[in-house]
């Protein structure tokens, strides 16, 4: 068998992607969306009856133009999701808009209407996840949320406390951030590359998945946002790992014997105490740790970017004559 083959028999494989196509292909158990992956499918002609769709389901809310837009959007995410769910046997996640991010009420409205949208498509809750961003009050909203029956997947992870407060919080889902943890310290150590089992984001996966099983905490670790096989690797036998078509791609055409190196009951990890946070000791630690701190700021400013982005697009199209959009 190929590594990517290999590793499904260890490890829930998510695809990273809005491309259908590439879903379809790849065959992946569940996957992950965003605002900056919906642009690129938005901009592809084979996806346009979707695009139609939410375009006359926003032009009928009433509210005005910023209802409209706003209607639509969420209506786009949904349907792309429902699109994929026809596809993959497991659950999609669908992301809050980022300016929530410290917004527990609007947080937990926003996914409240995800969920109603997916209803009215025949899909139950069971089968998707909302990401919400790893704040305090992101971990607040996704209690609530879960608490309602309505799972998170909660995004932007870059830290320890952030995942153990989610731990708490009693959540479905953590995507910690290997990439972008990966691309903090090569900047600050000013070198070209680290190595997996040096890779400070692939030892923070590691750290959470053996905290999470150590203290028998339900919650799952997904892995996210790798730069290159090597830390997919690395992270072989954690919950679920969360990847780009492009790495996908690699994994399917690599031989070899993939070793597991997260085991179900976090063997071979030290024991790590067990961490209660409230919200000073949350914001506190979290502020300790300079890379955290700023990866958390910019991940929430590029994924509202990546937002604004697609309403741009989104609103262009809708200005259009509706004949003229189908």
């Amino acid at each position: 068998m190929n590594l990517l083959d290999q590793l499904r028999e260890m490890t829930t494989v998510v695809a990273d992607t809005g491309e259908i196509e590439a879903i379809r292909k790849h065959k992946p158990q569940d996957a992950t969306t965003n605002p900056s992956l919906l642009y690129k499918a938005v901009s592809n002609g084979a996806y346009r009856h979707l695009v139609d769709e939410a375009i006359e389901f926003g032009r009928s809310a009433q509210g005005g133009s910023e209802k409209q837009l706003e209607a639509c959007l969420d209506k786009l995410f949904v349907n792309f999701g429902t699109e994929i769910l026809k596809i993959i046997p497991g659950r999609v996640s669908t992301e809050v808009d980022a300016r929530l991010s410290f917004d527990i009420d609007g947080t937990v409205r926003k996914a409240e209407r995800f969920i109603e949208l997916y209803g009215q498509e025949g899909i139950g809750p069971e089968r998707v996840l909302i990401k919400v961003a790893s704040t305090w009050e992101g971990v607040l909203a996704a209690q609530r949320l879960e608490r309602s029956g309505i799972h998170c997947n909660m995004t932007l992870q870059f830290s320890f406390p952030q995942a153990a407060a989610c731990a708490d919080a009693g959540v479905t889902l953590v995507s910690p951030f290997v990439g972008r943890v990966y691309d903090w310290y090569k900047k600050d150590r000013n070198v070209d590359d680290i190595p997996p089992e040096e890779d400070p984001g692939v030892q923070l996966v590691r750290r959470i998945h053996a905290y999470y099983k150590q203290h028998n905490y339900p919650s799952q670790v997904m892995g996210a946002s790798f730069r290159h096989v090597g830390q997919v690797l690395a992270l072989a036998g954690c919950d679920l790992l969360t990847i780009s078509p492009k790495l996908l791609e690699e994994l399917s055409t690599m031989q070899g014997r993939l070793e597991r190196k997260l085991s179900p009951d976090a063997g071979g990890f030290e024991k790590i105490a067990r961490v209660r946070l409230d919200e000073d000791s949350f914001r506190w630690q979290v502020n300790e740790d300079p890379m955290a701190t700023e990866k958390l700021a910019e991940g929430i400013r590029k994924f509202r970017a990546d937002l604004l982005k697609l309403a741009e697009r989104v609103e262009e199209l809708m200005k259009t004559p509706a004949t003229a959009s189908r």
